[in-house]
């Protein structure tokens, strides 16, 4: 495992007030759990939480910018559901608090969802067996001797 660098230090110490946060290294970047779940990651360099529909306006009209990624082939950028915190919330922790709580409840309402979707989702069944013509049996020639 790589080791954590001082930009990811320094997060996890902002993190602090939020309860027990894990740093893991993934995808060249690292992720942010609480509870098991990702709320946040850094990539390329920058901090972002996990929005959803209810929590992205909030983020928005903070100023907050969206973490996108080259996905090549003369493809438009990709965005993903993840924001910087606001300006004001970068190097405080009282202020980072709030939208990382945001974070939180939207990896919760994901894992939540995830879980009633396949509680839904029906047993697959398995196809019957083809069931195979019985073999023709030889025809057995008398032959006059």
């Amino acid at each position: 495992m790589p080791e954590m660098d001082s930009y990811v230090k320094y997060t996890l110490e902002l993190l602090e007030l939020l309860g027990p946060v894990q740093a893991r290294a993934m995808f060249g970047g690292w992720g942010f759990y609480y509870d098991g779940m990702v709320f946040g990651l850094i990539a390329d360099g920058r901090f972002y939480l996990k929005t959803d529909e209810q929590t992205r306006p909030a983020f928005e009209a903070a100023g907050c910018e969206q973490w996108t990624y080259d996905s090549g082939k003369g493809k438009p950028p990709t965005a993903m559901p993840y924001w910087t915190p606001p300006p004001d919330a970068s190097d405080d922790a009282h202020a980072l608090l709030p939208w990382a709580r945001r974070a939180v409840e939207t990896a919760r309402r994901a894992a939540a969802r995830k879980a009633s979707s396949k509680k839904k989702a029906p047993a697959a069944k398995k196809a019957p067996a083809a069931k195979k013509a019985p073999a023709k049996k030889a025809a057995v020639r008398k032959t006059a001797r």
